[in-house]
């Protein structure tokens, strides 16, 4: 798999050049690129944001200055994004921005510890290869190829490279019927289940949605008030039913504690009992326990799956391993849809 990979390694890049750092963006995914920029002993010369978006904020100790300012005080310079971007006009925003300047967007694990790195991919060479040989078709296999070198390198012409639409997905791949018993792992507000009515036109059989952080289940709840043969359940999915700790911090830093705020979870298995015909995962990192916890299910009715690949540095290769293990007949497919850094990379398996 190496051998695919024609860019240098982001870190690498920042380590050798002597041109200031700047980053586009503050909040939690700023703090998780300082961390590891830290470790590097990599120094940031400024934060900035849009023209226009500047109040006279301070993030790490520095006053956030604007883009033209940027411009006018470094002249050249390195962008490193830290916040995630899927919106059409900001997408091309930075795209844009990404021909006057050297911009890049580092990849850090949502869940896990450890940069994605080319020393990574090489100490799990055969995996990365075994992974890319179970892809359904040619474009999963660009896909695969093309993010591993986003991740590597930063560099977000890889994302524009293989960007798939879900329309693709749920008419070519999916396929779902008005007949569909749908289970949504990780419902949030119910936004992806407002993405499975438009293309079954409102009709299914049954939908299990699980949604484990309390605030979010409310809002489920109301934003599907009124709706039949629907199943809510305030939990999160697991391989068995159990209470964890989180320490509850902003976004992607949430993480399992000895202490801090307990969240049940359960799985598939025990919760439902009638047949599924569809389960998607987007669960932070927990869907290789998720699988686990719907293996009987997953063996019995064989349900399509749409499971997110983008929480762990390992997913690419351990999620289809522990889906052919429970049913070796799945062809595998891998689409990645408009989004910096590497999110909405999933595979899609029938």
């Amino acid at each position: 798999m190496t051998e695919n990979i024609k860019e240098q390694e982001l870190w690498e890049r920042l380590k050798a050049s002597s041109l200031p750092v700047l980053l586009y963006g503050m909040g939690n995914g700023a703090d998780m690129i300082i961390e590891e920029l830290e470790k590097l002993n990599i120094h940031f010369a400024d934060t900035f944001a849009s023209d226009g978006f500047v109040r006279g904020q301070f993030f790490h100790g520095k006053k956030v200055i604007s883009l033209s300012q940027a411009e006018e005080k470094y002249g050249e310079f390195i962008i490193l994004t830290t916040f995630a971007v899927h919106d059409e006009k900001t997408l091309e925003f930075i795209k844009e921005l990404s021909k006057r300047h050297r911009l890049y967007s580092p990849t850090v694990p949502i869940a896990g510890k450890g940069l994605f790195t080319l020393d990574y991919i090489a100490k799990n060479e055969e995996r990365f290869d075994r992974a890319y040989s179970l892809l359904a078709d040619e474009k999963s296999k660009k896909t695969f190829l093309d993010v591993l070198n986003f991740k590597v390198s930063g560099k977000p012409e890889y994302l524009f490279a293989c960007r798939s639409e879900k329309d693709e997905v749920y008419r070519n791949i999916l396929k779902l019927s008005k007949k569909e018993s749908i289970v949504d792992l990780g419902a949030y507000d119910g936004d992806t289940i407002r993405e499975f009515l438009h293309f079954t036109g409102g009709e299914y059989r049954h939908i299990f949605a699980f949604e484990p952080d309390e605030k979010n289940f409310k809002k489920l709840s109301k934003k599907t008030e009124g709706m039949r043969a629907l199943s809510l359940f305030n939990l999160g999915a697991w391989n068995k039913k159990e209470t964890l700790h989180f320490e509850k911090k902003a976004g992607r830093s949430s993480h399992k504690s000895e202490t801090g705020i307990p969240i049940n979870f359960d799985s598939v298995d025990n919760v439902i009992t009638e047949p599924v015909s569809f389960i998607k995962m987007d669960i932070e990192g927990a869907e290789k326990k998720a699988l686990d916890g719907a293996k009987e299910t997953i063996k019995k009715y064989k349900p399509k799956l749409y499971v997110c690949a983008y929480h762990r540095n390992e997913d690419f290769f351990a999620l289809p391993e522990k889906i052919l293990s429970l049913n070796p007949d799945y062809n595998i497919f891998l689409r990645h849809h408009p989004y910096i850094p590497a999110w909405e990379t999933n595979f899609y398996c029938v």
